[in-house]
Order: structure tokens, then sequence, then C-alpha cells
């Protein structure tokens, strides 16, 4: 009888010798590597900052003392590329005759210059009784040059929209693309027009930094990401002006630093995996749309971008929800890999959110791929998102060393190409 019992316990806890298969994903490595991406000294770690260029050689670094190789045709970790601001030198519009004042006007472009003069195209018109939100976001959708006139009932929503277009936000191509201009105007007929814009254009450097371990296959990817840019500075709060980013997205960074480390003491994988951490994600996702276009994406088979999992999430301790579930089967297959652990994916419980569009996945699933963000923040209640309290005090170590053990376990299967998620409907994704 006592054997009996003790053979029914040891078969009771089989289901959960998985869940110490990653001893090498040790907490206080985990803690190393935030705190040092957290740190004060890395101010934030904001785009084009000396900060976010020392985060960038400390996860070259970590990627070196793993053993991992650059990417192929690079000769190092960093995968560098460029985008570029335009700022007005000149710009004058005159209409039916008559010169407009800047803030009449707002315009985005991706030329140096821009000369229109009686050749504008036909132009667009937001009547005074028109929506003024679908009318723009229709003009914008126009795959062609387009001149907008906008009648001054309109003026509080053109002044919003005017602010956020005068940012100028870096563009990865010059000269390829085209030119809208806004008009703030009650006219109804445009008979003549002569335009002029010149842009000063400033070069910037970016860069990736991204590692592999080769697999059998060399034309099967499976891609770990995160994102290591944060947001910088900010007005300080009780005298501390850093915005650390620990949780946005340090966890994430130390999350793939940790996951490199893991499978390349494991043996070679079937599928070759790539771990990258994406820059400029803070700013408009310029590091994933620079790195989609160096692969395939029919070649890679899934992505695990890791994004805000310092915290637990609404369902517990060491679980975690997956984004845009429905558009793959990628988040039940993890499901079933961590069947009888301690470990659970869920669903994203914030559909409103819309957190599937609001990370670097949304780049690689828009071509195809199985690219879904792994996360535990609860975003509806969380009072530290882009703050100077995102500091390393405020996560659960525990917890962000259990995911990482549980991302790790969930890809498993498809490291060793016994699992392909199914590819996301292109035509269905944003």
């Amino acid at each position: 009888m006592i054997y009996k019992k003790t053979l029914t316990l040891c078969l009771s806890l089989l289901p959960f010798t998985g869940v110490f298969a990653q001893k090498d994903i040790q907490q206080k490595d985990v803690e190393r590597i935030i705190r040092t991406l957290a740190a004060d000294d890395m101010m934030g770690r904001k785009t084009f900052t000396p900060g976010v260029e020392k985060a960038a050689d400390f996860i070259s670094n970590e990627f070196k003392q793993i053993g991992l190789q650059p990417l192929a045709g690079d000769t190092d970790f960093k995968q560098e590329f460029k985008v570029f601001t335009l700022k007005p030198s000149k710009a004058d519009i005159e209409i039916n005759g008559s010169r407009l004042k800047p803030e009449e006007f707002f315009f985005s472009t991706v030329h140096r210059k821009v000369e229109w003069e009686e050749k504008a195209p036909q132009p667009i018109f937001i009547g005074e009784n028109d929506d003024f939100r679908q009318g723009i976001n229709k003009a914008r959708r126009v795959e062609k040059d387009a001149l907008v006139i906008i009648h001054p009932k309109h003026q509080e929503m053109f002044n919003r929209y005017a602010g956020y277009f005068k940012q100028s936000a870096p563009v990865t191509e010059l000269g390829k693309g085209n030119t809208k201009i806004f008009v703030l105007s009650p006219l109804t007929q445009v008979t003549s027009f002569d335009i002029e814009i010149k842009n000063d254009v400033e070069e910037l450097p970016l860069a990736n930094v991204a590692g592999m371990i080769p697999g059998n296959r060399t034309d099967e990817y499976i891609v770990f990401s995160g994102h290591y840019d944060h947001i910088g500075t900010m007005q300080p709060v009780a005298g501390d002006s850093i915005a650390n980013g620990a949780d946005d997205d340090a966890s994430g960074t130390t999350a793939v630093i940790t996951l490199a480390k893991h499978f390349k003491k494991q043996a070679k994988p079937e599928r070759t995996l790539l771990f990258v951490a994406f820059t400029a994600e803070e700013i408009g996702g310029y590091g994933s749309q620079h790195f989609s276009q160096q692969l395939n994406p029919d070649e890679i088979v899934a992505m695990f971008n890791i994004e805000m999992i310092g915290k637990g999430s609404k369902f517990g301790p060491n679980s975690a929800y997956i984004t845009g579930f429905e558009k793959s089967d990628f988040g039940t297959l993890l499901q079933q890999a961590v069947k009888g652990t301690p470990y659970s994916f869920h669903p994203d419980p914030y559909p409103s959110q819309n957190l599937f569009y609001r990370s670097d996945n949304a780049t690689l699933a828009r071509l195809g791929v199985p690219a879904h963000t792994i996360s535990s923040v609860q975003i509806d209640k969380d009072k530290l998102y882009h703050s100077v309290d995102d500091e390393v005090e405020s996560l659960d170590m525990a917890h962000m060393t259990n995911m990482i053990k549980a991302i790790a376990m969930g890809a498993k299967d498809f490291v060793q190409g016994k699992k392909t998620p199914k590819r996301v409907d292109k035509t269905q994704v944003q």
C-alpha cells in the first residue's frame, strides 16, 4: 500500500518535471542584466543618445560572451542603418493668387524639394459638413501626391494634426514616396497654385543588435526579440528625471539575452535561432522595419516578441498573454507546451488597447509571419508606464525569471522543428 501511494505520488509529479529543465535560467543573472540596462547611467536609453549606444554596446558584449554569431553578412552584432529627418528651410504656398500664412498649412513629404506650379494633383476637399477624421484619413491613404483643402470649421482638429505633423518624424528613405499638403481654407475651387518647399536633411545613425545560433535548417528561422530603447528623460518627479524603462522594455531585452544563453547551451537547434534587440521602437518601430527587410519573411517560422514581462498578469503569477492570439495558432501551441506546469499563456485580455499593433511584432505580422508579443503587464492599471518610476525595484523578479523559463519551454518544439505555427493572413492585418 505504501509502495502504491509512493508510485502514485511520483507519477503525479511527472508533468512538472519540464519546469526544471531550464536550470541555467537563473534569477541572479536575469537581475544582473536588467539592472545594467535600466541603470541611471543609461539615461533612459532614448534613441539617438549616448545612453542607447551604451546599451547597444552592453548587449553586443553579452552576445559575444554567450558565443552567438553575427547575422549572415554582418561582421559584428550591430545591424547599423540610417534614418533621415527633414526640417523645412523654405515653405511658400500660393493658391488662387493668395500667399498662405504659415499657420494655414502643414505638409508631409520625403523629398528634399517640392515644386508644384500648375502641376499639383486634383484637390481633395473636406467641406464644412464633412467628417474631418474620415476625410483626412482617406486623403492620407491616397497613394499619390495630394493637395487637401480643409474648411475653417475644422480649425481645431486642423491645428491638432498640424502639431503632430510638424514634429518631423524620421523617414527611412529620401525621395521615395508622395507629398501631402493640407490647407485651411474656405475655397471650393482651386484655379491656380504655386508651391515651393525646401527641406534641410540630417542623417541619423541607428543600430539593432542581433546574433544567431545556426541550425541544421539554414532557411528556417525562429526570432526572439525585444526593444532596448526607451524614452530618455522627462520633467523631474521628486528630483528624478530618468525614465529608466525597466519593464518597458529592459525586461524583454533581458529575456532575449537570457534565452540566447539558454539555447546556446543546448544541442544544435534544428532551426536557426535569431536573437534581436530592436532600436527605435518608441519612435515608430524603425528597428523592426529595417530588420524585416534583411530576410525573406517566408523563411521566418515564428517570432517571439517579448515586451513588459516584469510584473504578474491579471491571470496570476507565472502567467502571460499573447497579442493577436486569434491570428495564428502560435498561442495555442505555447499553451500546449506548458500544459501541466505552473506556467500559463492566455489570449490578450485588452483588445481595446490594440497591443498587437503597438510593438515590433506588427511589422513582421504584416508580412505573414506568426509574430506575436508576449507580455504580462496589466496595461489598464499600470501607473509606471513611460514614467520615471519604471524602475527595477517595481518588478517581480521571480515572476520575470519564470516567464523566461516558460518562453524557453514554449519555444522548444519550434526550435527543434517539431511544430510549425500557421501563417498570419496578411489581408487580416492592418
